[in-house]
């Protein structure tokens, strides 16, 4: 098993400075029962049904850490619609000795909005070189979702960083679920840190990772077999027919 790099060592939430947890997102059931989490591995995945805190949590992390709420590196400062939680204030965040050489928060709901402020930057007469050429040949803008999201994180993440992604599986399609798998293992052999928000059991299944699963008793630790996506999605191929019955009616077009 491969240890972490220790870029970020554990977080904790300060109860003293949550004022009230019948309010969002203090209300919800992992954030009420968080306590501390220590990231031991190099791939830690947050998994859980929607609403249950997961994405929420990655966010604050990054917030705290010093990124943009909306995604990009810490040298992004832009707000399209100020959406992000109080939680970040309420964290504890214990950095390692040493610090990645690189770091970014992507996540696929605000992705257009982070190539249009690289747009909107590269547009200002500066000395330096368009921040565009560090994302690929091609404009953001010019590819698809999915391209863009793969275009990002195959030329702009540069190894030995600490990398947090929310939901890429949102922009991706299996085959290209498939293909992030080992680009996530190159991140990792060059002494990455990945934390990563997801609902995809092919993204799930890297081997060695750390898996929190959100729920109504918290955050727990799981196997990749035990996390309702793999068993949910297996079921549900292996017996397609009978479960599509179940879930239309016997008069169903099945």
């Amino acid at each position: 098993m491969t240890a972490s790099p220790g870029y970020l060592k554990e977080i904790a939430l300060r109860r003293d400075r949550v004022a009230d947890f019948h309010r969002y997102p203090f209300d919800l059931p992992a954030i009420q029962a968080l306590g501390r989490v220590v990231f031991e591995r190099p791939v830690t995945f947050f998994v859980g049904e929607n609403g249950s805190g997961k994405s929420t949590l990655l966010e604050a992390i990054a917030v705290a850490l010093g990124f943009n709420a909306e995604g990009g590196s810490r040298h992004f400062n832009f707000t399209t619609r100020a959406s992000h939680s109080e939680l970040h204030a309420a964290l504890r965040c214990v950095r390692g000795i040493t610090r990645p050489r690189d770091g970014y928060f992507l996540r696929a709901e605000s992705l257009f909005n982070v190539a249009t402020e690289i747009e909107r930057l590269d547009a200002v007469p500066a000395p330096a070189p368009p921040i565009a050429d560090g994302y690929g040949a091609r404009a953001l803008h010019e590819q698809s979702h999915g391209e863009t999201f793969l275009a990002l994180i195959q030329n702009r993440f540069r190894g030995g960083g600490l990398y947090m992604l929310d939901e890429p599986e949102a922009a991706l399609s299996p085959m290209r679920q498939m293909t992030l798998l080992p680009i996530i293992h190159d991140l990792v052999v060059a002494k990455s840190q990945l934390i990563i928000a997801t609902h995809s059991p092919i993204l799930l299944s890297y081997p060695s990772a750390e898996i929190l699963q959100f729920g109504p008793a918290g955050i727990e630790r799981v196997e990749y077999e035990e996390t309702e996506h793999f068993r949910v999605t297996r079921d549900f191929l292996n017996r397609h027919r009978a479960q599509l019955k179940t879930l239309l009616g016997a008069d169903g077009p099945v």
